[in-house]
Order: C-alpha cells, then structure tokens, then sequence
C-alpha cells in the first residue's frame, strides 16, 4: 500500500550506502518528531539527530537498511554489531508511510539471519516504539539490567540510560544479561573459558 492518497507500491528493501545519508537524516528528524513533548524536555533537539551526529553514527559501525518504494527511500533501520551482540539502531518511516508494515519489514529483514541476540534500546516514555517491537517478538529486560546493557553496548549520557529501556531478542532474564556482560571480562566469562566439559 502507498502512503496516504498514494497508490499502492511496489516496496523494496536494500542496504544504504553513503548516498543516501542525506536522505536518511532527513528521515530520521521527519519521523522522530514524534518524541516531541514525549520524551523528557532534556533530551530533544532540534534537529533531532544533527548530520555530525549521523556522520558520528556511521563512523561508529552503524550500517542501514531502507525500504524504498516509488524510487526514493521510506524508512530506514540500522544494525551495529557490537562485541557479542547485534544492536538495532535508529529505526524510523516518514510519517505519510507508517502504519502501512515497513518498519515490521525492515526489522524481519535485518533479524531473520541473527545468530546473536539482538538488542533495542528505546526511549521509556515511547509507548509506541515499545509496543511494535513487542508485537514483534522482543522483550523488556528487567529494569534493573537496563543500566548495565546501555553501559555496555551504547555511548548515551546517564540521563538517557535513565529514561530509556531495552528490549532482546531472544528474551533474556537477568542472568543471562549478568552472563553476557561476563562473557566480556577477561577471565570472567564462558567467551575466554574453556568449557569444564
């Protein structure tokens, strides 16, 4: 289906390259002025996400994927591999197209070949976010295990550790969360001992 007053379209998803950053910015501050007056005053900006932040993004191993219909890109997802987990990042759809399945696309399209978990971590205060990834087949991590997800696999300020939650795929409990932060200490975890049997 097309976006509103559109006719329906043909939808194709493909891995971004550097030529269509601009066109991913601008999705991503199209779609995220949904947070405004959601999340806390504190942690909005306008833009939303400045280009240098999405350079610094990029720089970092992000890498997106994006739906394309009627030959221009209409939402986007991004995927970082992060030490032993796979992060899902900055996942946005022009507003005229959501509702219309091309998030649900973007996000089977990069899970469907995981071999690690998968993680999302969102804002606490964005109910819908949370609810499409729960529909989905993630699951919220136990507040508790919050803190130390985001301090691990992310580079976000205290405040947003604060007012963000983080879901997995599969679910993990809060030893398996313990045990996978382990697995990366140097003589702490099964990824650097030999197993006992």
């Amino acid at each position: 289906m097309g976006g509103q007053g559109q006719a329906p379209a043909e939808i194709t998803i493909r891995r971004c390259d550097p030529a269509d950053h601009a066109e991913i910015h601008a999705i991503i501050n199209a779609a995220a002025e949904a947070y405004r007056g959601v999340i806390p005053a504190d942690r909005w900006h306008e833009p939303y996400m400045p280009a240098d932040a999405l350079a610094s993004e990029l720089a970092d191993g992000v890498t997106f994927s994006g739906c394309v219909a009627q030959g221009r890109l209409i939402g986007v997802m991004g995927v970082q591999h992060r030490l032993n987990v796979d992060l899902i990042r900055h996942a946005y759809v022009l507003p005229e197209w959501q509702g219309h399945g091309i998030g649900a696309r973007l996000l089977e399209h990069l899970c469907r070949d995981a071999e690690r978990p998968i993680l999302i971590g969102t804002w606490k205060a964005a109910n819908w976010a949370i609810r499409f990834y729960e529909r989905h087949g993630f699951v919220r991590v136990h507040d508790r295990d919050v803190a130390p997800l985001l301090d691990t696999y992310w580079h976000v300020p205290a405040r947003q550790i604060a007012t963000s939650v983080v879901l997995t795929s599969p679910p993990l409990s809060s030893e398996a969360v313990r045990g996978l932060i382990a697995e990366l200490e140097p003589s702490g975890g099964s990824a650097s001992s030999p197993d006992p049997r």
